[in-house]
């Protein structure tokens, strides 16, 4: 069911947003060579539950914990991992959702750690720009369709990278999953009608070597079925994902981690 949102909730999830915002502008401090992808898991649990919300992916269909890992060719959903050490080179995605006062928010980030190549920084760059490109076309009376033309448009036809089909962005609040269903391919004009209130989720995830067909696997631990995805071809991987909402306005980024940068993006729930 789509809900729509009142003023009242969208300052909620603009609060939520804040607080995930601020736990990936401090992690750009903690990601480096050296340290192992289980301390983002730890930096972000303390530094949400110091704030008072708590990291909403734990327990979620199973999974156990709040946030998702994904190094190099990992595309999505893979976990913290105590030996897993990053690389000077490695690109490094993390995804999380935190709840904050029963209101959910949902935002995914791509590190470079230590000095990368242009070829990476290139890929993190183009998935970056697909977003906003994707969130751009979020205005009232447009449709799920044009949101996927223009990040398929982008990432395939102009920079020939490959533009996951089978993860998709999503609706969000009261729980981190709602409808509609948010594909980051598709054609102009097509399904449903974007409103105002309603609150998506944009997350391209875009591939280096061209082919956007996943490969499943499951976690190395017998006591879990946690299943997480790779680039098909051993190529990088980048994501990018911000939760807005629709407003007269345009889009309004409740996870903005730069205010300044995106003004356009920005929220004035309370001045209305």
């Amino acid at each position: 069911m789509i809900t729509i949102k009142s003023k009242r909730e969208l300052k909620g999830m603009q609060a939520s947003g804040h607080l995930l915002a601020q736990t990936f502008v401090g992690l750009r401090d903690v990601i480096k060579p050296g340290i192992s992808t289980w301390k983002i898991e730890e930096f972000a649990e303390a530094f949400v539950s110091q704030r008072g919300g708590r990291l909403s992916e734990k327990g979620f269909e199973g999974y156990k914990y709040g946030t998702c890992i994904s190094v190099n060719d990992e595309i999505a959903h893979a976990t913290p991992r105590k030996n897993l050490i990053l690389q000077e080179g490695d690109i490094v995605s993390v995804d999380m959702t935190v709840n904050l006062n029963g209101y959910e928010s949902d935002s995914c980030t791509t590190y470079p750690v230590g000095e990368i190549s242009k070829e990476d920084q290139h890929l993190i760059e183009v998935t970056e720009k697909a977003m906003y490109l994707g969130i751009d076309q979020a205005v009232i009376g447009n449709r799920i369709g044009d949101i996927g033309a223009a990040i398929q448009h982008y990432v395939e036809d102009e920079n020939g990278y490959g533009d996951v089909r089978e993860l998709i962005g999503h609706g969000i609040q009261p729980s981190i999953h709602e409808d509609p269903e948010v594909p980051h391919y598709g054609k102009k004009g097509h399904g449903l009608r974007l409103r105002e209130g309603m609150t998506i989720t944009v997350e391209p995830m875009i591939t280096a070597g061209g082919d956007w067909r996943i490969e499943q696997h499951t976690v190395d631990d017998p006591n879990d079925d946690w299943v997480y995805y790779t680039t098909v071809d051993g190529s990088k991987a980048a994501q990018f994902e911000h939760t807005f909402a629709i407003t007269k306005e345009g889009p309004k980024i409740l996870t903005l981690q730069d205010p300044i940068k995106d003004q356009k993006y920005v929220p004035h729930f309370d001045q209305e």
